[in-house]
């Protein structure tokens, strides 16, 4: 075979947050977590001792939880059975070319500096960089994007998808899920929440940060796919995961259970920002939130599944990345902002241009 009819060589490269793999991994997770500018935005002379300091007190209680799902975090063994599936999407759809998708963790291994040395040893000629982040953030995506920028120096040309809030195939993945939930609560009153992590709402209204306008965009896509099929439902948008003494976007998920309760209504939850089961979905949404809703009151409490390797999932971020290379820069799938958002990535790449 010539060169010339080989095919391209492509690494689509998955962002996601990380989890600490074992209990001695916990701290050093949580510092890198906390020692992040995205999330604590302070001076590193001051960031980093803060960060130690808040790794040291929280280590205790979060290794605690992370003991609930067996010492570590089942995030990269979710994220590389995605990783997988993705794989197989995309070599089948690009037949004369060899895509290769890797993980890069923000704050555990694989960590980006890892995984950036991945990617060029496999020399490629396309490069898409695609988070398992629906909704963009300055918290989560922007983060991923400035340290791949900083350690990547091999060959191919780089274009990154920056969200996808209703791509087709993600939004139908959740209507589906919450579907099965709501027939299992047939002839009980219940709220669908959808549960997103939260954000710091000072990210919002005084930094730009288009994250609360995307949850917003991807409820209504996927109440709408639900109510096509069965009719209106009662419905809510709730924020968990609060730290800090921060005013962080709300309500909160536990006063929206505490409200479905008051309301006499029982409650479907559904993890509307994150797509692998991890702390935030078995711990706080299935235990901690669970308990609540049962000492409220709240009955039935159902939680909808993470979409993971749904097809429909796999099938929507194989479309993101194949549309990515036909064109560069930072850009949405789909529908993406609909203000024009400061912190918003394909705004200032516009803007640039």
């Amino acid at each position: 075979m010539t060169e010339a009819t080989q095919g391209r060589r492509i690494a689509v490269v998955l962002f996601n947050l990380g989890g600490p793999d074992d209990q001695a991994s916990v701290k050093p997770f949580l510092f890198n977590l906390f020692n992040d500018p995205a999330i604590i935005g302070l001076p590193g002379i001051v960031r980093t001792p803060l960060a130690k300091l808040i790794s040291s007190r929280r280590e205790t209680s979060a290794q605690a939880n992370y003991a609930l799902m067996g010492g570590g975090s089942p995030l990269l063994p979710e994220t590389r059975r995605q990783a997988g599936a993705l794989e197989t999407v995309l070599n089948a759809r690009l037949s004369g070319d060899t895509v290769r998708v890797f993980i890069a963790m923000r704050y555990w291994n694989p960590l980006t500096e890892e995984t950036a040395a991945e990617v060029a040893a496999f020399g490629p000629d396309e490069v898409v960089l695609l988070p398992l982040y629906p909704q963009f953030s300055t918290t989560t995506t922007q983060s991923s994007l400035k340290a791949w920028n900083a350690a990547y120096s091999g060959s191919g040309v780089s274009r990154a998808v920056c969200c996808y809030p209703a791509a087709a195939g993600w939004v139908e993945a959740q209507a589906q899920a919450i579907g099965e939930k709501l027939d299992e609560a047939v002839g009980q009153p219940v709220r669908v929440l959808f549960s997103a992590h939260g954000i710091p709402e000072k990210l919002v209204t005084g930094k730009g940060d288009p994250y609360q306008e995307q949850i917003e965009t991807t409820v209504a896509a996927v109440v709408a796919a639900i109510e096509a099929r069965r009719g209106p439902i009662d419905h809510a948008i709730c924020y968990q995961s609060r730290v800090g003494p921060m005013k962080w976007l709300g309500p909160s998920t536990p006063e929206a259970i505490e409200k479905a309760a008051r309301d006499g209504v029982g409650v479907v939850i559904t993890p509307i920002a994150f797509v692998s089961e991890h702390i935030e979905t078995l711990v706080e949404l299935d235990i901690e939130y669970g308990e609540l809703a049962h000492e409220k009151g709240s009955s039935p409490y159902l939680r909808a599944p993470a979409v993971g390797i749904e097809p429909l999932f796999i099938d929507a971020l194989a479309e993101a990345a194949v549309s990515a290379l036909s064109r560069t820069g930072v850009a949405p799938f789909g529908q993406g902002c609909k203000a024009d958002w400061k912190a918003c990535p394909y705004r200032n790449g516009r803007q640039a241009a």
